[in-house]
């Protein structure tokens, strides 16, 4: 573990990687357990729970709702349900930490609620974007006001919303998975279509949950009013962490790294793609029985160093990868040729501007590159410098510049890095075990 207060990261130059590792567990899957463990009857129980900040405060802010809630274990949870119309209205704001996708997703929730609440966050939530989710659950009747699109959202319960149908303008799991979580106490049947597909966490754990939904391509249908019903969920190794590794692996596995037990939901899974267009020997062994819609998939990966190439990202793939374009710009850096990424303007209104942290990291490591509005064109140089990189708080860029150690002449030094236990537990221990020269400071 970081020690406590630990704020940078010093990594040396080179190191190899390989062995096996199990990263944390899922951060989407484990929000959303949590979530609709609250609104189901009877109990919910957790196994590989995120034990990440993240998660933590959306536990925190349920149990401020009346939501009991066990920890038996650091990955285990108890979630004793409510039912749809149990939650209590809080004694005062909820504040979800750096977690963007608990405060939208709680949006969804609290819409329909008979009490009034109040979402705030840390400094770098508060900038983020609310108003693409406060949008349609305004068309659904939900009172929601933001403060110039941001936080704090205060929620006048509404416990009469209508269905409605909505067309995303953009794909966006968040967006999706605040109707659908409204859509539960809707009247009437609520419809989504996305241009394209995006993280269908929600949709496979409410069928998991006893909620009948009609998914036809790129729609989704759901009668209002269906109640939850407890069950268990097995929460997988996180993609988006697993990531970090396998541009490592890619990077400087010789022999193989493997990864166990990782979700590979396929609209989670587009890195795996990129990388292989650029070169990359990954293999999956999957874990999941076929035939289980609402089942995630699960799989070990290995991974192998490979020469890789620059690629032209298909926009096509962007919403699948949008979380690892960090890792990939490492690897792009480390890579023979050009890269060219478009159509990434939502990597503007993350944790950071990802687009412009990831710009200014590279040209402190000397790699050739152009921030464009939309994305980034980066030659590729095979061998990095060194230098102190500012991650802006942001716990990919932190974790993505300590990858990008293994093809550095110089150590790396990572500012601002405290962030990175909202999503990764343990990162510097599990680092290190793969082969990383990472020390907290």
């Amino acid at each position: 573990m970081s020690p406590p207060g630990a704020d940078r990261y010093r990594v040396r130059a080179g190191g190899s990687i390989k062995g096996s590792l199990t990263v944390p567990g899922d951060k989407s899957i484990s929000h959303r357990a949590l979530m609709l463990g609250a609104l189901a009857d009877g109990d919910t129980h957790i196994s590989g729970f995120l034990a990440g900040e993240d998660c933590l405060s959306t536990a925190r802010a349920l149990e401020q709702l009346g939501v009991a809630i066990e920890r038996p274990a650091e990955t285990e949870v108890v979630v004793h349900g409510v039912g749809a119309h149990g939650l209590a209205p809080s004694p005062a704001p909820l504040d979800m930490g750096n977690a963007g996708t608990a405060m939208r997703l709680m949006m969804g929730v609290l819409a329909p609620q008979r009490f009034d609440s109040t979402l705030i966050g840390d400094e770098s939530l508060m900038r983020r974007p609310m108003e693409r989710v406060a949008v349609p659950l305004q068309m659904m009747g939900a009172r929601i006001h933001t403060r110039e699109g941001r936080p704090p959202v205060e929620i006048r319960g509404t416990p009469h919303l209508r269905a409605i149908h909505y067309s995303l303008p953009v794909a966006s799991a968040q967006v999706k998975s605040a109707v659908l979580l409204a859509g539960l106490a809707a009247t009437g049947r609520t419809e989504l279509t996305e241009p394209a597909p995006a993280r269908d966490h929600t949709e496979r754990m409410l069928g998991a949950f006893g909620v009948r939904l009609q998914r036809d391509g790129r729609r989704i249908a759901m009668e209002g009013g269906q109640p939850l019903t407890g069950t268990r969920i097995a929460v997988p190794a996180d993609f988006s962490s697993a990531a970090f590794f396998l541009v490592a692996g890619c990077l400087a596995a010789d022999p193989a790294l493997t990864l166990t037990n990782v979700g590979v939901n396929p609209t989670r899974t587009g890195l795996i793609e990129l990388l292989r267009r650029m070169g990359a020997d990954i293999r999956l062994q999957p874990r999941t029985a076929a035939g289980d819609s609402d089942a995630e998939p699960v799989a070990d990966i290995e991974v192998r160093r490979s020469a890789l190439h620059g690629i032209t990202v298909p926009e096509t793939l962007i919403p699948n990868s949008i979380d690892e374009f960090p890792v990939f710009f490492i690897a792009a850096a480390c890579a023979s040729g050009e890269t060219l990424v478009r159509g990434a303007l939502e990597l503007r209104v993350k944790e950071s501007d990802r687009l412009a942290a990831m710009a200014a990291g590279l040209e402190r490591l000397g790699v050739e590159h152009q921030l464009l509005p939309d994305g980034l064109w980066i030659r590729g140089a095979g061998e990095l410098g060194g230098g102190t990189i500012d991650s802006s708080g942001d716990h990919r860029i932190a974790m993505a510049f300590a990858v990008a150690s293994l093809k550095a002449r110089a150590p790396i030094e990572i500012l601002e890095v405290a962030n990175v236990a909202t999503s990764f537990p343990g990162f510097v221990d599990t680092a290190r075990a793969a082969g990383l020269r990472i020390e907290a400071l």
